[in-house]
């Protein structure tokens, strides 16, 4: 197997990982219940890094028959997502504050 195959099968591991997931949660990841947690989906996902990366370095990488770097290469990925939505969004509104929309309608 070359490495480019070994590429995409992990990379199709980590796909299957996310979208499983996805079921099973729906888009929590993405658009956060925010039940207990406050913040946005950029703000959740980098503390849930942030919780891996901690686990990662006091259990190590194959802490309690956890993968936590497929897990932290998932979290990654959605991170990738919710950053360039927001970007999408902030773009979007500098746009249509620009054209003045938000001068004359409320915007929140």
């Amino acid at each position: 197997m070359t490495t480019q195959d070994k590429i995409r099968k992990v990379g199709q591991e980590i796909i299957d990982l996310l979208i499983e997931k996805n079921e099973s949660y729906g888009d929590s990841a993405l658009v956060p219940a925010n039940i207990f947690a406050s913040g946005d989906a950029v703000a959740n996902l980098t503390s849930r890094i942030d919780d891996k990366l901690m686990r990662v370095k006091t259990q190590g990488i194959n802490g309690f028959g956890e993968d936590n770097v497929k897990d932290l290469i998932g979290y990654l990925i959605l991170l990738k997502i919710a950053l360039d939505d927001k970007s999408n969004v902030d773009w979007k509104e500098q746009i249509l504050e620009k054209e003045g929309f938000y001068e004359t309608n409320t915007k929140r």
